[in-house]
């Protein structure tokens, strides 16, 4: 069963930025994070808007072109194993 939600840690991780740069984030607004107890939680479907955030356009261009360039070197077997 998949999480709905992910811990700072786990943030921090995946946006490759350190704990407390993600409490600052949290403090001033630009990640969205619930308060458990002691912890925050972040939901895991902000996930994609936070990683657009964080990129810089020369990572976004890059990320575009290194899916572009799967999908042509390996369209049809990325079709084929979509039909199993």
């Amino acid at each position: 069963m998949e999480k709905n939600f992910i811990s700072t840690i786990e943030a921090s991780k995946i946006l490759g930025i350190s704990r407390i740069a993600i409490f600052k984030k949290i403090k001033s607004g630009e990640i969205k994070a619930e308060k458990v107890g002691r912890n925050f939680i972040i939901h895991r479907g902000d996930l994609p808007y936070i990683l657009s955030q964080s990129l810089g356009e020369n990572q976004k261009k890059d990320i575009h072109t290194s899916v572009k360039r799967a999908v042509h070197e390996y369209g049809e077997t990325i079709r084929l194993l979509g039909k199993e």
